[in-house]
Formats: structure tokens, sequence, C-alpha cells
């Protein structure tokens, strides 16, 4: 220690001081830094204006060609095939300066489900018509029709592939286009399980009436006309009451189709009550325990099946077994008419848990299983 020198101190305590002021020099520096990225208000408000603007300007264009506001008049014609889509109908009509915007025009005909509602014809339109009068003005009735048409009555309870075969039988189209669309067809509808890609999905929606339909025309254009008036018909204020209760449109319209497969035709109501009593009401007091055990929903699983059913059937291992399955069946069994419909959605209130068919071919009504028994069991019965 005796060797050091005065000035080595001063040297390392200078060493010290320098290296001490090294970070707050630094933290100098990054406070600068920071300060330089500050944006300019007067430029922010300026990007803000323009923007704004520009949206305005953009929103009023579309709002031009969606409404028909300041266009020149001029008429044309507009001819729709068997090809067509709505893409390449909004192709024509931007061709024929009848819309400035086909894109926009294909985001309001899929909300407004024009589709169904443009037919093949030939129409005459013109540069006043808005977007909804252009899709009005090409309906199957609006214009000089040149392609043939069928009529066609779907009877009620009939079942998706039935109503293919029928379909397909008056030429609407092919069975195979029918069975595809059916299986692989978008519907824009949310009570239409678009994710699955079997036909049973359309079970219940393909609403039975009498339409008009193109010969070979578009397979999924006859399968929307049906769904479309299918939900045409739906009472928004019976449908809220039957959700109070827990039951969707989906359940609602699985219950009208066991209705539509049991009625003799006068009973829609009592085999409702039937169906809800045993859904709902307890296992003692002729209850079944939720289990509804109706025919029609293990026949639906056993397309092929002839005769009588057995006591092998109702070992059927299907989710349609309502022998074995409580509840109700995973999808409607058939396409129900508005009277099985207003039934599953306004149901009788009544004691009944069975019923069984007479010989004048109507229904008899029991409260209990003895009752119900010693009915089957006398010569009035013959059959369910």
């Amino acid at each position: 220690m005796a060797d050091y020198k005065r000035g080595d101190t001063a040297s390392w305590d200078a060493e010290q001081v320098r290296r001490s002021e090294q970070p707050r020099q630094v933290s100098r520096k990054s406070r600068k830094r920071k300060r330089r990225k500050r944006i300019n208000p007067l430029l922010y408000i300026l990007f803000v204006l323009v923007t704004s603007a520009l949206l305005a300007g953009v929103g009023w264009l579309l709002a031009s060609d969606l409404c028909a506001f300041n266009k020149e008049y001029k008429e044309e014609t507009i001819q729709i095939t068997a090809e067509d889509t709505v893409s390449t109908v909004a192709d024509k009509l931007e061709e024929a300066g009848l819309i400035n915007y086909k894109w926009f025009f294909r985001l309001f005909a899929n909300f407004a489900h024009a589709e169904e509602k443009i037919g093949m014809g030939t129409y005459t339109l013109n540069t006043e018509m808005d977007y909804r009068a252009l899709i009005v003005g090409m309906r199957s009735t609006s214009g000089n029709m040149t392609a043939e048409t069928v009529r066609v009555t779907i009877p009620e309870g009939y079942t998706v592939a039935e109503t293919i075969e029928l379909l397909a039988k008056n030429n609407v189209s092919s069975k195979e286009d029918l069975l595809k669309a059916a299986q692989t067809y978008n519907f824009n509808y949310d009570f239409i399980d678009n994710e699955t890609e079997d036909i049973s999905r359309l079970e219940g929606y393909l609403f039975p009436d009498t339409y008009e339909f193109y010969v070979n025309g578009k397979a999924s254009a006859a399968l929307n006309k049906m769904i479309a008036t299918f939900n045409s018909r739906l009472d928004d204020d019976l449908l809220a009451q039957a959700k109070e209760r827990g039951y969707d449109l989906q359940k609602i319209v699985t219950i009208a189709s066991l209705i539509e497969k049991e009625t003799d035709g006068t009973d829609h109501g009592k085999i409702a009550s039937v169906i809800y009593n045993r859904l709902e009401g307890p296992g003692d007091k002729g209850g079944t325990y939720g289990y509804l055990q109706i025919d029609a929903s293990l026949l639906y699983a056993l397309p092929d099946h002839e005769g009588a059913i057995t006591n092998s059937d109702k070992e059927t291992d299907s989710p349609y077994n309502l022998y074995k399955k409580a509840g109700l069946p995973p999808t409607a069994i058939a396409n129900p008419g508005m009277a099985s419909i207003q039934a599953a959605l306004e149901p009788e209130t009544t004691d009944y848990y069975y019923y069984a068919l007479a010989k004048d071919h109507r229904h008899r009504f029991f409260t209990n299983y003895q009752d119900h028994l010693n009915f089957v069991n006398s010569s009035e019965y013959i059959g369910n």
C-alpha cells in the first residue's frame, strides 16, 4: 500500500464520476427522442376530416345507386336464363347501365333473398328503378316469360326425399341436382343447418303447397321457394310464446311433423296435447316418462319398411326410435302443413296420454294406460 501515488487516487475518482454521470446523459437523450414522436394535432384533425369526407362521399354514391337517385332515364331489356345466378344478374344490370356497383347490388340481393324471387324470362327495366324495384321487376310474373313452367302440389306430410322424387317426376330439376342442392346448398336462413350434408336438415321447412316451378330450372331455386313460403307463414307472436315455454323453432317444427304424421285429419290439437303431456308430464298418473312411442318416427328411420311394426322393429338402434329414446327426434320427420304447425304452437289442454285408431278411422284418446290397453284389445281397434 505504501507504493501508491496521490495522483492515482485523483485519477480513479474522476473515472468514477464519469461513469456515474453516463446513465443520466443517456436518459436525457432517450427523453428527447420520445418528444420527437408526438403527432401534430392539426395534422391529426385534418386526417380525420379528410377520412370522414371520403366516407361520406362513398356512402352517398352507394345510397344514390341503391335508391336510383340522379340517374339519366333509359330503358334496357334484360334476359335471365336458367344458368344465371344473382352474381351474373348483377353483371348484366351493370353492363346495361342500370346499376353502378354490382358488388353492392349482390350484397343487397343477399339480404332481400333475391335468388328465390328473380325468375327466368325477358324483362324491361329502367334507371328509375331502385334495387328493390329491379328485383321485383324480374319476378316470374313481371315479364314476357319464355321459360316453360309446371304446377306441382306438395302434399302435407311429405318427407324431403318424397318431395325431391315428386319434383324430379315433374321435371322441375333432375333428382341428382335436387339431392345435391338439398345436401350442399348454402340456404340463407338461420334455421337451416348449413354445416351438415344430410337432407334431413331441410325436413320440416319445405312448406306443402301448390307451386309454379320452371321446367328444368335451378334445383336450389325450387327448394328455396318452398323454404321462403314456410318462412313467410310463421307467426312471430306465437313463436315468442313457444319460446317462453321452452320450445325453439326447430322443436316446434319437429312436434308439428309428428302431429302431421299421426293425425286423422280432425284431431291436430288433441294429438299435440298428448305429445306435450308426455314430454312435460310426470311418469306417474298415466305418464310415460318422456317417451313419445310414436310409430311414424320409427318408420322415418326405416324408409324401406313394409307391413306392421313388430317388437323387433321397436329395438332398432336409432335416434328416431322414440320407444328407446325419450324426448323428440333429432329433426322433423316430414313437412307439416299449417294446421299441424298451429297445433304445435297452440295445443289443446287435455289430460290425454294415449290414443288409438278406431274402425271409423278416428282416434280415441285415453288418460291412462289401462283404458288404452282395453280399447286396443277390443274389436273397435284397427291400429295406432
